[in-house]
């Protein structure tokens, strides 16, 4: 098992409302929306005649000892009770769920688990996402040495260079089922989405000897969304400097709406209803490129890191502003004195002065020596090809960063990129008449500066008439797509119910603007 620090763990509760609530339930009998269902735990719902009747589940309250000791089991049809689900919050200060408490200072958003105590049926799977830089891990656990139904999810993530620590983690989980339940290693099915997902594939069927589905990241991108939208309570807000996140509250109607994935590299997608989506635009500079470079510029060694150092800096030291070109606002075109007017643009001046400091301070001094030294310079580059610098050149750069801090470097080139997406993605939303726009992907990781930036640049572009809206487990999406793929089309909390009104199912009622009262009535 990995060490916890190569690792983050997050998790999610659900608790229902009042023990008379109808139960919501889910099944991963892959049966399409069909307007009936039948089964063990199935009541005809009087009322509705003919092939529209509705068949509704009856509440399951009890379990037995293996399926409350059981994380995952034997495959096969599961259904999930999440009604009244909701976020756990731990108490500012408190260790996270991984057991290591958050930095001093620390500024990021922690996501949580989704607690489900009323789900009894057993679980046979677990879902990874893996991409160019992260591997997302969502599975499903119970209550340690708890007689309560009920369980959770669980979300861990691992760097996909360390993938090995994501792997033997699986190993971990399905090791514990073979001594708690006795059950065969081959019962676990693992569902996989994102790149890594083919490219990983041998290495996780030979290292867990089980069956790997892979799924169709953009699909699972888009399931993972439409659950937590429509179905998790306080988990969509918007941000901004002034009211830092204020939950957005639930809509009947959630299409069509844009989905800004920015992973290593951003995707953005338009979402005309369950399952009908077009990628529609996207840049290579995302995540990765902001990793990247700031591996080269500074002595961060991971992304949070990064973004922790982001936090304490000032990108005024580096960036030329609308005041360092007009000494004040520029108001007749709406800019602020400290808009960004060119990223990174005061480093060039600064090299140019240093330089000429260099120049002034050992240059004429020493004349003759400095002359030798570069004519051997470049004669050196000459012989070997490079592009080494000279001495005053080197001084000139040294000087140049010792005149700001790896933080100073690290803010601006986070605003950089954020700026670019949100530009970007503002222009897509505009092309394709698109009102709602949704920010996903592990880029994000509820860092302040990135969402006031995009929350900013989304603003600012449509003066004001749209919002960026963000996700408390904006980094898992792909993963609970999978995840749900398992157990797919009815997966809901509020009044949802099987087969015939699951996610999809309910979703393509409400695009096609069916009377959701009637169907609510139904089930209730």
């Amino acid at each position: 098992m990995p060490d916890k620090e190569d690792s983050q763990v997050e998790h999610i509760e659900v608790a229902t409302s009042s023990p008379a609530a109808t139960t919501a339930t889910a099944t991963t009998e892959a049966a399409a929306a069909a307007p009936t269902i039948s089964g063990p735990d199935a009541q005809p719902q009087d009322g509705i005649p003919g092939e529209e009747r509705i068949m509704r589940p009856r509440a399951r309250t009890e379990t037995n000892t293996a399926e409350i000791d059981s994380t995952i089991v034997r495959p096969g049809s599961v259904r999930i009770n999440v009604k009244g689900a909701f976020i756990v919050d731990t108490p500012e200060g408190s260790p996270t769920s991984n057991g290591a408490a958050a930095p001093a200072g620390s500024t990021a958003h922690e996501t949580k688990d989704i607690r489900l105590p009323n789900h009894t049926a057993v679980v046979s799977h677990i879902a990874v996402d893996i991409g160019g830089s992260l591997a997302k891990l969502v599975y499903f656990s119970r209550e340690a040495h708890s007689r309560e139904p009920g369980g959770r999810l669980n979300f861990m993530n691992f760097e996909t260079d360390r993938i090995d620590d994501c792997i033997e983690f699986m190993k971990h989980l399905q090791d514990k089922q073979l001594a708690l339940n006795g059950s065969r290693s081959g019962d676990l099915c693992v569902m996989a989405t994102g790149g890594g997902a083919y490219k990983f594939y041998e290495k996780i069927r030979e290292r867990l000897g089980v069956d790997v589905v892979r799924e169709d990241e953009m699909e699972c991108l888009i399931i993972g969304l439409d659950f937590f939208i429509t179905e998790i309570p306080r988990e969509v807000f918007t941000y901004s400097e002034t009211d830092p996140m204020h939950f957005k509250e639930p809509e009947e109607n959630i299409y069509p709406y844009m989905l800004v994935n920015i992973g290593s590299g951003v995707s953005m997608l338009k979402v005309s209803g369950p399952r009908t989506y077009e990628r529609v635009g996207g840049t290579s500079l995302g995540g990765g490129t902001l990793w990247g470079l700031l591996s080269l510029l500074t002595p961060a060694e991971s992304f949070d890191e990064m973004l922790e150092m982001a936090a304490q800096g000032d990108n005024a030291k580096v960036d030329m502003l609308v005041g360092d070109i007009y000494g004040t606002d520029y108001g007749k075109i709406g800019l602020k004195s400290t808009t960004i007017a060119s990223s990174f643009g005061k480093v060039f001046k600064m090299k140019r002065e240093a330089e000429s400091e260099a120049e002034d301070s050992g240059g004429l001094s020493n004349g003759d020596d400095d002359h030798h030294h570069r004519r051997s310079s470049q004669q050196q580059q000459q012989n070997n090809g490079d592009d080494a610098p000279s001495s005053s050149a080197a001084a000139a750069t040294s000087s140049v960063k010792a005149r700001f801090s790896a933080a100073d470097v690290s803010r601006s080139l986070l605003y950089a990129v954020s700026n670019n997406i949100g530009q970007i993605a503002y222009l897509q939303s505009q092309i394709h008449n698109l009102s709602h726009i949704y920010f996903g992907g592990s880029f994000i990781r509820g860092h302040p500066q990135t969402m006031n930036t995009l929350s900013y640049a989304i603003k600012f572009w449509s003066k004001g008439a749209k919002q960026a809206y963000f996700l408390r487990h904006e980094g898992y999406l792909g993963s609970v797509g999978a995840f749900l793929k398992r157990q797919p089309r009815n997966w809901g909390r509020r009044g949802s119910f099987e087969e015939a009104a699951g996610i999809e199912a309910r979703m393509k009622l409400r695009a096609e603007g069916q009377d959701m009262q009637r169907v609510d009535d139904a089930i209730s």
